[in-house]
């Protein structure tokens, strides 16, 4: 008993770690109607296969799967599929997972549940994910010559640059409050270099689509679940009131 008691506190001394460690990160909120809007959501899926699937697989969800948002058999077909992929397949990539981790330092992970694996006490996984993807800056002391204020030194390269344009972040220098004589990096905002492809709220816009797919292929069933749980309610609501009825009438002549 001793044994499984310390092994327990030493699990909550780790999460409360790395709980503390990640406290001052603040995280955009999502905005969270995008996962019941179809067009939103087939945006969202296109945005994905054409970039984000190049690396990531999503290998627990067929494309099929697609229909669920709207989209018929022949566009997932026309639209989102390689020639040689068939539309019952999953979402697999050919990226080789060795030469994967020699250039980028670690295997690309499987997305098919990060939006809910994201989640922490600093938001939902879809702020997480909503944030990240718009804090990538330009920085030449990377290999991949980009950095994330989210993921300070993330392997991964800004994919979605052209659409975002370049853009570099400024840090101001101050005493650290924590420790005398020392000083600390303070972020102060971004500064554009070049422009991309789409304004910086389309960006965010195409950012927030991209997430709400994310979230709706962590779990496809979320809004079909809440109505069930919905009507659950209204049932168990007039049930009561019946079973109080019945109660009533069956002890009113008994004394």
């Amino acid at each position: 008993m001793k044994k499984l008691l310390a092994s327990l506190l030493a699990a909550l001394a780790l999460v409360t770690g790395a709980q503390a460690s990640g406290g001052d990160l603040v995280l955009d909120k999502f905005p969270k109607e995008r996962v019941t809007d179809l067009a939103a959501l087939q945006n969202g899926a296109k945005i994905f296969v054409n970039y984000c699937l190049n690396c990531h697989a999503a290998a627990f969800m067929r494309f099929n799967r697609l229909k669920d948002i709207g989209l018929t058999e022949q566009q997932i077909k026309d639209n989102l599929l390689f020639p040689t992929d068939k539309v019952g397949d999953v979402m697999k990539v050919s990226l080789n997972p060795r030469d994967a981790k020699e250039w980028f330092g670690a295997v690309p992970p499987d997305l098919t549940l990060v939006a809910r694996s994201r989640a922490s006490h600093s938001g939902t996984g879809a702020d997480y994910l909503y944030t990240y993807l718009r804090t990538f800056y330009r920085d030449d002391t990377r290999p991949t010559g980009w950095n994330n204020l989210t993921f300070p030194n993330v392997g991964m390269p800004h994919v979605l640059w052209e659409l975002q344009g370049v853009r570099e972040a400024k840090f101001v220098t101050e005493p650290d409050p924590h420790a005398a004589g020392k000083t600390v990096h303070r972020f102060d905002g971004f500064e554009q270099v070049t422009q991309g492809k789409l304004s910086p709220q389309e960006f965010d816009s195409a950012m927030a689509d991209l997430v709400a797919y994310l979230q709706w292929m962590a779990e496809p069933m979320q809004t079909q679940r809440t109505r069930i749980g919905v009507g659950v309610l209204i049932f168990l609501a007039i049930f009561t009131f019946i079973a109080w009825r019945l109660n009533a009438a069956y002890w009113k002549d008994v004394k």
